[in-house]
């Protein structure tokens, strides 16, 4: 351009350049323009799928806040986990909302409707601390439906450290329903230990131990 000698030379070439790159050019800022707006369309939608969520959840927490739940409470209550785990499936409501939803079932003594909860969670959360809780409750309810080999293998599926003491805890009542009272024994001393260094409560433990005659130490009492 600096080479032009006139100012009808530089205006042509002026318009030589935009006929050649003005398309390409206001496509770029178009694209450019849509893209912020969707980014912050998708960012709004995110932040309004949360904000349901979360309602939901409350919602849900509110329902199940009494201590007596009747039949219809109950129902309601598993509908609206219906409603949380459809609609906002990847959030971390939807993982508490299926762990509320193993204990209504419980309450309604579903245990199978309760175990597909716990299992739902094992599969569809990322979280490692809620699939460990999903883990340990799933079997817990193994123990009590008498099937003590599954409840093993479900805790050896993975549970994190930082639920080690009940880990221990359901593998103590896994070996003590086998009939395996030493390694019981053991298990339920290895809980009260963790639970004790981690400064977790861990109630009933001593107890199991006491129904063995063993003490913490594991010497008959």
């Amino acid at each position: 351009m600096a080479e032009l000698r006139t100012e009808e030379e530089q205006v042509e070439a002026l318009k030589r350049w935009w006929k050649e790159n003005g398309i390409s050019l206001i496509a770029g800022v178009a694209i450019a323009a849509a893209g912020v707006l969707g980014w912050n369309a998708w960012q709004n939608y995110q932040e309004n799928q949360a904000s349901a969520a979360s309602a939901r959840y409350q919602h849900l927490i509110n329902l199940i806040a009494g201590t007596q739940l009747d039949d219809a409470s109950i129902a309601e209550a598993r509908e609206l986990v219906v409603e949380i785990t459809d609609n906002h499936g990847k959030t971390l409501y939807a993982d508490l909302a299926r762990l509320i939803d193993a204990r209504l079932a419980v309450a309604q003594e579903i245990p199978a409707e309760a175990r597909a909860a716990l299992e739902a969670v094992i599969d569809a959360s990322s979280r490692d601390y809620i699939k460990g809780l999903a883990r340990l409750r799933l079997a817990r309810l193994q123990v009590a439906d008498g099937d003590a080999e599954a409840a093993l293998a479900t805790l050896e599926a993975g549970v994190p450290e930082a639920l080690a003491a009940q880990r221990a805890e359901v593998r103590g009542d896994a070996y003590h329903a086998l009939g395996r009272d030493s390694d019981a024994g053991e298990a339920w001393r290895e809980a009260l230990d963790l639970a004790e260094a981690r400064g977790q409560p861990l109630y009933g433990v001593q107890l199991k131990l006491d129904n063995l005659g063993l003490d913490h130490q594991g010497v008959d009492s």
